[in-house]
Order: structure tokens, then C-alpha cells, then sequence
């Protein structure tokens, strides 16, 4: 039986193929979309989620507009790294399909609340609509199968020395997330600098020559623009978890997000050790194969 999911995202170059993972898994059922502010600005993220699945020519999956800054601070964007629109220079059509008149907490809680099955979130975005979700209605939070969620680090961040994006945009949101009691997978930079694609697999992307694949190839390419190492596929991994979960070795943990410090606002405090009495509330990845991960992506997008 697919798992009924909500991606909730702020695409986002990574985000973008994380959806098409999930669109094209013959395990997920992706019934809603909700977008949040993050890598841009909620218009141009929500316009992205849009016009990401008009490319698909997937119909019948409900995108609504979500957190339009985080729940106390404000807002900071990844515009160095995804571009002015958000999706790097692509250009992509628009389609008919307008955002949902309801809002991203609203149609995750109809969801959830309607679904026959548990409902499993995908969250590779500031964690703002999922904190909002939990605070408002925590009558429902029983429904929620799993929260995957791509943030945090346990060594260093790539936001500030300490702090991953995504934690940093909205640490209260995350504390709250964390604290909730909901069964977490945690895909972290510790990981996710592992789960790269390296410039011959964007050249295999490339070749494919289809139109999902060349919108991909070219923001993967803007992606990499200044980067050694490989390309990482940082929110790739929250859903092909749910696909395979044996890709990821998980070390279960204790984690918390810092909404107080001076120099560590946002960091995410892991306790790998164990070397404090806070109990278990996250399963946190650390280790991927790779290779793996790149066939599963590039499979994906030719599966279009």
C-alpha cells in the first residue's frame, strides 16, 4: 500500500527534485503540497510548487500557500545559492492550476483528519507550517504517521558556524517540532553532504532529454555554480527515505533546536552520545548510499 504524504517545501533547487522523487515513487501517494517561506518568498516558492508540478502533467494534488515569514523572527533567504526566482535561471510555463483558497494548515488538518491511513510529512522546508499545524490542532497529531524532515546538523552548519538553514530560518518552529512526540527522521548536513551528485551524474541527467530532465540538469548546473565537492541533495533525501529506508544508517538521539544563543541561535543540539537523560525523540541519519541515491534520482526524472 503507497504512504499517503504531505510535502510541505520552500523550492528550492534540492526541493524541486525532491518532488519529482516523490511524484514518480510508485510507493508515495503525494496528496498535498504546502509551501512556506524559506529558500524565497512565499509568492515565488508557492509559484515554484506550481509550476514544478504543471511540468509533470501530474493532476489532482492540492497546493496550498503556507507561513509567510517564521513564527517570531524575520525572514532569510537562500536567494545566494537558488536565485532570484528560487529555482535557479530556469523559466518554466505556467499552468492552470491556481494555489488552494485554503490555507497550507488548513488543508494538511483536513487531510489528516479525513485520511483512512496515517499521513506521513515531508518536510525540507523552515518548519513553520508543521509547528503551526501541531500548536493548533494537537488532537491530530496521533494521525501523523512520521515527520521526515531535511535540517539540522550534529557538526557545523552552512548557515552560520553552527546552524543549518532550514533550523536557522525558524528555530522556535523546529523546538516545537521536536517536542511534539511525533515519530522524526532527521536528515541533517552530516548526511547530506554525503548524498551528492557529482558532475558526470548531472551529465547522465542531461542526457536523458526529456523536459523534466533538462529543467533539471540546468538547476542542477546553477547549483553547482562554485561548488568542489559534489552537489548535494540535501532534501532528496527526506523523501527517498520513505521510498528505501535502508539507503541511511540512523543513530536514534535526542535533539533539540537553540532558540537563545547569542552565537548558536538555530543550531541543533544531537545528542549522539547519549550523554544526557533527554529521551529519544528523533532518528537521526548519518551515513548514505550514495550511489544509490543518485540511480534513484536519476530513474526518477526518466521515468517522465
Amino acid at each position: 500500500m503507497k504512504k499517503t504524504v504531505i510535502i510541505d517545501t520552500d523550492p528550492g533547487i534540492d526541493d524541486a527534485i525532491a518532488i519529482f522523487l516523490a511524484l514518480t515513487s510508485d510507493k508515495l501517494d503525494v496528496k498535498l503540497i504546502t509551501t512556506t517561506a524559506g529558500n524565497q518568498t512565499i509568492e515565488k516558492v508557492t509559484s515554484n510548487a506550481l509550476k514544478l508540478v504543471n511540468l509533470t502533467g501530474i493532476k489532482g494534488i492540492e497546493i496550498a500557500k503556507g507561513a509567510t515569514k517564521p513564527l517570531i523572527k524575520e525572514l532569510y533567504t537562500a536567494e545566494e545559492f537558488h536565485g532570484e526566482s528560487g529555482i535557479g535561471g530556469v523559466i518554466l510555463p505556467e499552468g492552470e492550476q491556481q494555489a488552494s483558497e485554503r490555507t497550507a494548515v488548513e488543508a494538511m488538518k483536513d487531510l489528516i483528519v479525513h485520511s483512512n491511513e496515517n499521513v506521513s510529512i515531508v518536510a525540507i522546508g523552515p518548519l513553520t507550517n508543521v509547528a503551526n499545524l501541531i500548536t493548533a490542532y494537537p488532537n491530530i497529531t496521533h494521525k501523523i504517521e512520521q515527520i521526515s524532515i531535511m535540517g539540522g546538523a550534529y557538526e557545523g552548519g552552512n548557515t552560520t558556524p553552527v546552524a543549518e538553514f532550514n533550523m536557522y530560518v525558524d528555530p522556535e518552529a523546529a523546538q516545537i517540532v521536536f517536542k511534539s512526540g511525533i515519530p522524526i527522521a532527521l536528515f541533517g548536513l552530516d548526511v547530506t553532504y554525503k548524498a551528492v551528485l557529482f558532475n558526470e551524474d548531472i551529465e547522465q541527467i542531461r542526457s536523458i532529454g526529456n523536459r523534466i530532465s533538462d529543467a533539471a540538469a540546468e538547476m542542477l548546473e546553477f547549483y553547482a555554480k562554485g561548488r568542489t565537492n559534489g552537489l548535494p541533495m540535501h532534501d532528496a533525501c527526506a523523501v527517498a527515505y520513505l521510498i528505501k529506508p535502508e539507503l541511511f544508517t540512523f543513530i536514534p538521539c535526542n535533539v533539540q533546536v537553540e532558540t537563545k544563543g547569542e552565537f548558536t541561535y538555530g543550531q541543533t543540539i544531537i545528542d549522539k552520545k547519549r550523554l544526557t537523560d533527554r529521551p529519544i525523540n528523533a532518528n537521526v541519519a548519518f551515513e548514505v548510499d550514495r550511489e544509490e541515491l543518485s540511480n534513484m534520482i536519476y530513474a526518477s526524472l526518466k521515468s517522465f
